[in-house]
């Protein structure tokens, strides 16, 4: 859920000062051309009073605002035409000009001894901006233009083989999962990343443009800024996230490792070499983030659960809204209300044959309250049933915090939202299968490997792809990798922590 500002007007401001310095009092004689006006050059500290009232007016305005920006991303994500790009990129003008007029003024409250609670909202006031606008209006107007057409280049990407036909990212993903032709793989991978040529001017306008708000606020790049958003210094984040990943990378160069060497007997030699990387494109995944579609391939020996989840949806007529059905109610298992009957006249589980969305997997919340939403081009697939109770997590979680104060209706940081949906998506295991009428044995305990393995796959796999993501952008947006660069990490980071 996006976080919009309080318009606070400076100019009011201004206009108020200008009156009060220049009201006549009649008690007092005009100065003359020898006198200096009685005027004391002396800032006034703000009181916490002053402080907490600004916090309050930005807390209405801001819950006001978010319905605005929210409905019309939605909107755009789900038709993405000129006319809905045109008002997705009006609303964010909007929401990053406001963002940053309040994240200016709350900078001003920055010294003031507040309670925990207002000192926390005021803290999130300036510091929880994603892409902070330059104050100049203009600039502030080309950067929503920039968001909205990556986001819709993004959303009506595709790419077609030499025979005509033309597939989608979702359709795409497909291939990645089940083909196992090393070629085709290596044009699927290849072909999906030809939309991203189009969109590269207007990612380094981008930085240009949040770097530069960023050093309006105070910081010295927006990469400065998003470290800083974890209850500690910007550097030692880094320092800390670095310090975890050393703890697990034993695990995973172990599971690296072995992946290598079943594929390399798969495929052979000159498809992967028996030592170093692995090639990203053979990994089953159009992101190489998560390994559980290539399971077949890298299984041990008589580790097979004996089930495959795919083929048990399909035996038991699971369609979209079947498989979101069954989500809700493990969430209902466990106390939850159901969900409300607007989520599923408003939610997106197919992908429509008749227009471009954006198709990635998210969940909504549009009025802070109960209008939560998920969007998602649901694939009848056991990855997509995992991903679905992952996204129904962040709905859940939305709804359990919508009585805080607006400024706290989100999750501590980002990694909490993530968390939640994981550690979800951690109990789909035999025992729900067989729970759920799915299955009607649970596999014997001698099978447990190959279940850990797959887990292993997806979730091991996933921490070095996401600590790389994390290291390209901060290296990106703090000039560490150059323009000529951009497509690469600093270094040989990326060796590194694949190897």
């Amino acid at each position: 859920m996006p976080k919009l500002p309080y318009n606070f007007s400076i100019a009011t401001l201004c206009v108020a000062a200008s009156l009060g310095l220049t009201a006549c009092d009649k008690s007092m004689p005009p100065p003359t051309a020898q006198q200096e006006p009685s005027v004391s050059t002396q800032a006034v500290a703000p009181t916490p009073a002053q402080a907490i009232e600004f916090i309050n007016q930005a807390e209405r305005s801001l819950a006001e605002l978010s319905i605005e920006i929210n409905r019309a991303e939605w909107i755009y994500s789900n038709f993405i035409t000129e006319d809905t790009a045109a008002l997705s990129a009006a609303a964010g003008e909007n929401y990053s000009r406001e963002t940053v007029k309040l994240a200016t003024e709350a900078a001003k409250y920055a010294n003031v001894k507040l309670d925990p609670v207002n000192a926390r909202k005021l803290m999130m006031l300036r510091g929880s901006l994603i892409l902070p606008a330059p104050a100049d209006s203009q600039k502030t107007a080309e950067l929503a233009q920039i968001n909205s057409q990556l986001n819709g280049l993004y959303g009506k990407g595709e790419y077609c083989f030499a025979d005509g036909n033309c597939y989608s990212q979702p359709e795409l993903s497909v291939m990645m999962a089940q083909s196992r032709d090393p070629q085709k793989l290596l044009e699927v991978w290849q072909g999906w990343r030809e939309i991203a040529k189009p969109m590269r001017p207007l990612f380094e306008r981008q930085i240009e443009l949040v770097n530069e708000g960023a050093q309006g606020l105070g910081f010295k790049d927006v990469s400065e800024l998003w470290r800083g958003q974890y209850d500690m210094p910007a550097a030692d984040f880094g320092q800390e996230v670095d310090r975890l990943w050393l703890q697990v990378k034993p695990l995973y160069d172990s599971l690296h490792c072995y992946v290598r060497g079943e594929l390399n007997q798969h495929y052979g030699d000159d498809v992967v070499p028996a030592n170093g990387p692995i090639p990203a494109h053979l990994l089953g995944n159009m992101w190489a983030q998560q390994w559980g579609n290539i399971y077949d391939l890298v299984a041990p020996e008589n580790a097979d659960p004996g089930y495959n989840v795919t083929e048990l949806l399909a035996e038991h007529q699971y369609d979209e809204k079947k498989m979101v059905e069954q989500a809700e109610t493990f969430f209902t298992s466990l106390g939850f209300e159901p969900l409300p009957d607007t989520f599923w006249q408003r939610s997106l589980f197919i992908e429509p044959s008749d227009r471009n969305v954006v198709c990635h997997a998210s969940a909504w919340n549009l009025d802070n309250e109960d209008d939560i939403r998920i969007k998602m081009c649901i694939q009848k697939n056991a990855e997509d049933f995992s991903v679905i109770h992952h996204e129904l997590g962040h709905n859940f979680y939305q709804r359990a915090y919508k009585e805080q104060p607006f400024i706290f209706k989100n999750s501590a940081n980002d990694g909490f939202h993530e968390a939640i949906g994981d550690t979800v998506a951690l109990s789909i295991t035999p025992s729900y299968f067989k729970q759920i009428g799915l299955l009607e044995q649970i596999p014997s305990s001698d099978k447990d490997i190959g279940l850990l393995l797959k887990q292993a796959l997806d979730k091991v796999a996933f921490l070095p792809f996401g600590l790389m993501i994390d290291k390209w952008r901060w290296q990106v947006f703090n000039g560490q990798i150059s323009r000529s660069n951009i497509t690469k990490l600093g270094g040989n980071y990326v060796i590194d922590i694949k190897a």
